[in-house]
């Protein structure tokens, strides 16, 4: 195997694949990336058995082969070469030798017969996406996904391709994120699929790289992204997602409008005196106003009043204030608007223009 390429060209789409490949491994070649080169055309391939990335670049191949390479140590090496440098590579004695001006190395392999790949599932539903709208609706939900939690589906998104649209929910119990996004190439059955967090996180940072369209296909055990130059394999979820619907209340009878800024600002503030471990914080509603305060097992305390639009009854709940952080981060508009019901029910935060994403808090006691 002989090709050269230049170093802007393999340097993106290099440290993009190496992120899939987990530091710690089982398996040896499982840290390795796996380079094919052959008519004008370098793959490089990175996975963890669960998620599969493959990067094709236009090189020119003196000879075509096949070989793994240690991913860290060729990702840092192409870094130290000087920028617009060519850099060649050959396989010799076994060895990988990578030549740039007066600087070589070899880095050791494995045999490319060694590299597992990710089993395919026929495709049973594609959908053609814009990618940065794709980014957009798993930006919206991603952070609610749980992390390790026993029950296994939650750690994860659920994808829904259904009639006109493309839906992310994400839940770990105590909160759930809905995002919605319409296209007009689906129609007939509903679909669902699970995709494990660590999928969720590699498809969000490959979509970061990309413009124009993404196509997205769903198998059976499956989920696939393609564009021209990656294509992305995750294994799904074995399980049953919870019924995202039932939890959404609907009973909802306090609306109240307010400056998302204003109003992250002095959640923000009051949060610094909350309980370290349950960050707890206070939300009294009355007309006009939100009082917003905190205090810990240190005696120390810390209150805001938010202006808000308001006319009602008085209502005093408790919230997780990073959870509620976390969904004015999410929320693009200027003013969110947070629906109530009792100190017993869940709150409902969405942007009061753009109806296409829906946040479920819980309440906690305190």
């Amino acid at each position: 195997m002989k090709f050269s390429i230049n170093r802007e060209k393999l340097l993106r789409p290099l440290q993009q694949v190496a992120g899939v490949v987990e530091r710690r491994q089982t398996l040896p070649v499982l840290s390795n990336l796996l380079l094919q080169a052959r008519d004008g055309e370098l793959a490089l391939t990175g996975t963890d058995l669960e998620v599969e990335l493959i990067a094709r670049l236009e090189v020119t191949v003196a000879d075509p082969g096949e070989i793994t390479v240690p991913a860290r140590k060729l990702v840092d090496i192409c870094r130290e070469i000087p920028e617009q440098a060519d850099i060649e590579f050959m396989i010799q004695e076994g060895r990988l030798e990578i030549r740039s001006g007066r600087f070589r190395s070899t880095l050791s392999t494995l045999p490319a017969v060694d590299f597992p790949s990710v089993d395919q599932s026929t495709p049973e539903l594609s959908v053609e996406l814009d990618s940065k709208a794709f980014k957009k609706l798993l930006d919206r939900t991603a952070f609610a996904m749980a992390q390790q939690d026993v029950r296994y589906f939650l750690n994860g998104m659920l994808i829904e391709l259904g009639s006109g649209h493309v839906r992310s929910v994400a839940t770990d119990g105590h909160r759930l994120a809905l995002s919605d996004l319409a296209v007009d190439t689906l129609d007939g059955a509903v679909k669902q699929v699970i995709v494990p967090r660590k999928g969720v996180i590699e498809i969000q940072r490959l979509l970061q790289e990309l413009d124009g369209n993404v196509s997205i296909s769903l198998g059976s055990s499956h989920l696939c992204a393609v564009s021209t130059m990656f294509t992305l394999t995750t294994k799904l979820v074995d399980g049953k997602f919870p019924d995202y619907d039932r939890v959404i209340p609907r009973s909802g009878d306090k609306l109240v409008l307010a400056d998302k800024l204003e109003l992250r600002q002095a959640l923000s503030r009051t949060a610094i005196l909350s309980n370290e471990k349950f960050r707890g914080i206070r939300l009294a509603l009355s007309s006009g106003q939100l009082q917003l305060s905190a205090n810990n097992p240190e005696q120390e305390q810390a209150e805001e009043t938010v202006s808000v639009e308001y006319q009602g009854e008085s209502l005093e709940v408790g919230f997780n204030v990073s959870y509620l952080q976390d969904v004015l981060n999410a929320i693009e508009n200027e003013r969110v608007r947070i629906t109530l019901h009792d100190a017993n029910s869940s709150a409902v935060i969405e942007d009061p223009v753009l109806e296409d994403a829906t946040y479920v808090v819980m309440p906690m006691k305190l």
